[in-house]
């Protein structure tokens, strides 16, 4: 008998990703698409390859909208840290921060502080690939590596503003783009559009800095734009259907409705968004509250509203002094500011410059992010090994000191060396698992690609689904299997406007089979791992025994449990998804 399929999973529950009820099915891949899904079990001598899937579940491949892969792709397009994991398609140019419009330097330096990757690192490898400068330019250029999943984009405001303004000019408070300056962006945002983009990122919150030697530590440049400006973009935004992603000033809450004034859809098309982040902060009980609060609002006035949520515990690692929740507040920023260590330790030293930390500290009704609460900070390592595992909090009372001399003494006297750890938000289970029942919510936000000291994400998917599985015994439980799946997958490629996300009967065939036995073991455990082409080590997660086979495109991605040696090397694996209607 001829094989007809180039692919045959046999007897797994099958989700289709639309929430629609699971069964156990056989679902057949030919060609790159999904050529059968039957409930008869199929002749396996129809497939070139069989998949026993008995216990197993068949969904389809994750989406991650939430990622900085942006450099990373052109030198390790395999983006397998994600792809190991189950996640089928992401999307880069988040936060304001594309390397599409700019050059080299400018697009290295308003990426790398930002996002914590090194400079010296991103820097040479965009100045070796970087040839293009527009949309188009970028959608061919990345149509054309070896990607490991599907790739989606948002046109980043402050590397149009950059690529536009200049770097100095588009960082200063005191100038307004020029009309013919404008113009140019609104052609460079419909031109985006017109090649697939999903729409435009912009960023607000203050405390995320400049890199480099030039704008040293000034905000990004889409912080700098005026109401007005941002008005433009959002017109063509909601005349073309298409997304607005956005990230709250932090430091002023109530700057959020300079978003809701854009989101707002009654009398008028309303303006798809979505916003960085619904978070219940140890630090602010009041967060959670008022941004659910803001999304009931919004789409109850006609809008097409969505917080970005991250189920599971944030918790943060930090070397020394080094973490970005610290640009928050003066003493911290100060800090930061400063790159030479001989001048941070003579900083940290200083009597006047710890009194204003310690007030800082102190202050527990001001805006803020991190809790402010060295008590809830777990040493990891240092040289002093008598430290790990403890808090800094205790370590104070015993020497008598004040818990910020105690934190500052050990900066000076083991800088990076001193690592260490804390949850600020996301802490307690029963919120998270109300917060994940909000329809206004997208689960995403796993910063994939970035941070890669601080924190591991990648797993993003496994752990909501984990959580809501583990759920189905209780009396009460999160959701059902079906719509989890349905939230990590279909969900958002409905919302999102892309072919991704369902696997019926003619669909592209990225899907995943994963044994939800695995869910055991936790899945919150960091590990650290060679970032492929960097020369660095960052922080991942690992599962083994849970994800077992990835397909995309019809292709093996992950053949059982492992990686495949050709992804990110072979063309033909992923591709640039465009927007619906590009």
């Amino acid at each position: 008998m001829t094989a007809i399929y180039d692919v045959l999973i046999q007897r797994g529950r099958y989700f289709d990703g639309t929430g629609g009820p699971s069964a156990i099915r056989d679902l057949a891949i030919a060609n790159g698409r999904i050529a059968t899904v039957s409930e008869q079990p199929l002749d396996p001598a129809l497939a070139l390859r069989v998949i026993d899937a008995r216990d197993k579940w068949i969904t389809p491949g994750f989406i991650d909208t939430h990622t900085h892969y942006d450099a990373e792709l052109m030198v390790a397009p395999s983006l397998s840290e994600s792809v190991r994991h189950g996640v089928t398609t992401v999307l880069v140019g988040s936060c304001s921060l594309s390397m599409v419009c700019s050059d080299a330097e400018d697009a290295s330096d308003i990426f790398t502080r930002v996002e914590t990757v090194p400079r010296e690192k991103v820097l040479p490898i965009l100045q070796q690939k970087k040839t293009w400068k527009r949309p188009r330019e970028w959608v061919d250029y990345v149509s054309g590596l070896p990607l490991g999943p599907n790739l989606i984009s948002f046109l980043g405001h402050s590397d149009l503003r950059v690529s536009t303004m200049g770097l100095h000019r588009a960082t200063d408070r005191a100038i307004v783009p020029t009309e013919a300056e404008m113009t140019h962006m609104e052609k460079m945002l419909e031109e985006a559009l017109d090649a697939g983009f999903l729409g435009m990122s912009t960023m607000r919150l203050t405390w995320d800095k400049i890199d480099g030697d030039r704008e040293w530590s000034k905000s990004l440049p889409s912080t700098y734009a005026r109401l007005r400006e941002l008005g433009r973009f959002n017109r063509i935004l909601r005349r073309r259907g298409r997304i607005h992603q956005g990230a709250p000033n932090a430091a002023n809450p109530l700057l959020i409705f300079e978003y809701v004034g854009a989101a707002l859809g009654w009398l008028r098309k309303p303006l798809k968004m979505t916003l960085i982040a619904l978070i219940e902060l140890k630090g602010n009980r009041t967060v959670r509250p008022m941004a659910q609060l803001v999304s009931r609002f919004i789409n109850a006035l006609g809008g097409n509203f969505r917080w970005q949520f991250l189920p599971t515990p944030f918790t943060v690692y930090a070397d020394g002094i080094d973490v970005v929740f610290f640009e928050e507040f003066g003493a911290g920023e100060m800090a930061l500011d400063l790159r030479d260590q001989v001048e941070r330790n003579a900083l940290l030293k200083d009597e006047s410059y710890r009194r204003n930390f310690r007030k800082f500290y102190g202050e527990k009704l001001s805006p803020r992010v991190w809790q402010r609460d060295f008590g809830d900070a777990i040493v990891l390592d240092c040289p002093d090994r008598s430290l790990v595992g403890r808090n800094f909090a205790d370590i104070a009372r015993e020497r008598s000191v004040h818990v910020v001399d105690l934190f500052l003494d050990l900066v000076v006297e083991f800088g990076r060396s001193l690592r260490w750890y804390t949850t600020v938000g996301n802490h307690r289970p029963q919120a998270v698992r109300a917060m994940a029942q909000d329809p206004r919510t997208l689960i995403t936000f796993s910063d994939a690609g970035a941070h890669i000291r601080n924190m591991a994400f990648y797993n993003l998917p496994l752990r909501f689904l984990k959580m809501v599985h583990g759920s189905q015994a209780e009396s009460d439980p999160v959701m059902s299997d079906e719509r989890a799946v349905w939230r990590v997958t279909g969900e958002q490629g409905e919302w999102f406007g892309i072919e991704a996300g369902r696997i019926r009967e003619g669909d592209r065939a990225d899907l995943v089979v994963l044994d939800p036995a695995g869910f055991a073991q936790n899945l919150e455990q960091v590990h650290w791992a060679e970032m492929e082409n960097f020369g660095l080590q960052r922080l991942v997660n690992r599962n083994p025994g849970i994800v077992e086979q990835v397909f995309i495109n019809g292709r093996a991605a992950v053949v059982d449990g492992e990686v495949v040696p050709e992804l990110g090397h072979q063309q033909g694996f992923g591709q640039f998804l465009p927007a619906r209607g590009s």
